[in-house]
């Protein structure tokens, strides 16, 4: 070939590469939210109440009744992995527990996977669950019967189960059933972080608007939530959050209702707490990221996952084989 071509052969390669890495560059470091003012009178009380947060006082005051067989070992955990799952999705359950879910540790770091589930509607089925959580000891179960509409009260079971019982847990993801998880890779990431508070990271939504049509999914009427747009939030398929993060939005919970949409319900606590949301395009947020060993080797999380492709985009990323640029 001659000179000409092969700078053009090189031209499209580097090209290739800009438009690979440019979009998640352009994304996480210059489309990230601006820095939340805090204009809110209560935010400093919110703080302060969320550090004198005691672990005693919070165990006698559990505000819904757990069937827990759960437990946080006495290590530190870098990463608590809750898993919002439906009660009658056992086979899904035992697939995550096969795959990424039965990573326990990282980098020398532990990791702990666990479920959250309302009750079910059926007594069968909350035999099978009572004998599944003697089994892995995995479960975390609320008094509440699980449906579209308690999901944000499962959130806030599992935000008050974690800084009750799990204290010592560095940083919690929050992640549907449906999700493939990437531990080393966020793991990874996490240890390499310089900002160690008030970590509130996934795919940020920016100026999301209230749906005011009744009947619709997602429907909020005015006198919930009155203002033209939501503050900035991350997707409710996965996000993180830093353990100090989980209590200032756990005390500013009190405040809000629980009625919203789980991740804009978590959102306005954020925000009331003086949490900007980072974001992060290696959260998929609530697309399917097309199966590539290399990309799921790099992202964190993707949605929508067949069990099929679990398993194999477990097995594929777990091979030890490294990916080239």
């Amino acid at each position: 070939l001659r000179t000409h071509q092969w700078c053009f052969i090189l031209c499209n390669v580097l090209l290739f590469h800009l438009l690979l890495f440019g979009a998640d560059l352009l994304e996480e470091y210059f489309l990230r939210a601006l820095p939340v003012s805090y204009t809110d009178a209560k935010t400093p009380e919110i703080r302060e109440r969320a550090r004198k947060l005691d672990g005693d006082s919070l165990k006698a005051n559990v505000s819904h009744t757990l069937s827990s067989a759960a437990a946080c070992s006495d290590q530190e955990i870098l990463l608590l992995v809750l898993v919002c799952s439906s009660p009658e999705n056992r086979t899904r359950r035992n697939a995550i527990r096969q795959t990424w879910g039965n990573v326990t540790e990282a980098r020398g770091y532990a990791v702990l996977t666990l479920f959250a589930l309302g009750k079910p509607t059926s007594a069968a089925t909350q035999l099978e669950i009572d004998e599944e959580s003697r089994k892995h000891r995995d479960v975390i179960e609320g008094s509440f019967i699980d449906s579209p509409e308690t999901q944000t009260q499962k959130m806030v079971m599992s935000v008050e189960w974690t800084v009750t019982f799990c204290p010592q847990a560095r940083y919690i993801l929050k992640t549907d059933e449906d999700a493939f998880v990437s531990i080393p890779s966020l793991a990874g990431y996490l240890l390499s972080l310089q900002q160690l508070e008030d970590v509130y990271m996934g795919r940020v939504i920016h100026q999301g608007m209230p749906i005011r049509a009744p009947g619709s999914p997602g429907f909020v009427p005015i006198h919930q939530y009155s203002e033209e747009f939501y503050p900035d939030y991350c997707e409710g398929s996965a996000f993180l959050m830093s353990q100090d993060a989980a209590r200032k939005v756990y005390v500013a919970a009190e405040e809000v209702p629980v009625s919203l949409p789980l991740d804009i319900f978590v959102g306005i606590c954020a925000k009331k707490a003086g949490i900007t949301p980072l974001h992060s395009s290696r959260f998929s947020g609530g697309k399917h990221v097309s199966y590539n060993r290399c990309c799921y080797k790099f992202i964190f999380t993707s949605s929508k996952m067949q069990e099929d492709e679990l398993f194999k985009g477990w097995k594929e990323t777990s091979d030890g084989e490294a990916c080239s640029l």
